[in-house]
């Protein structure tokens, strides 16, 4: 799993927790429904921090929060060892 498909993975995830659909989360987020849409399809490579920060004030977490995952913790062990090679 690269960055991107955790970020759509976790939105889904988010959605799912706060029985919210991708497009009720544009509304709550301030985000266009078809900037939701690019993050969840995989179109969007890069969804952005300012995005991903309106997403969590929206489900009413952190970034933090967001991101503690075992699915971007994997990803923080890949580089880890990207590095040290």
């Amino acid at each position: 799993m690269d960055t991107q498909e955790a970020i759509a993975h976790r939105i889904h995830q988010l959605c799912q927790e706060n029985n919210v659909t991708p497009n009720k989360m544009s509304k709550i987020s301030g985000i266009p429904q078809a900037t939701i849409k690019s993050i969840l399809l995989g179109e969007s490579k890069n969804p952005g921090c300012n995005n991903i920060k309106k997403l969590c004030d929206g489900f009413g977490i952190t970034l933090g929060e967001f991101f503690s995952t075992e699915e971007f913790n994997a990803l923080l062990i890949d580089r880890s060892e990207k590095i040290s090679q």
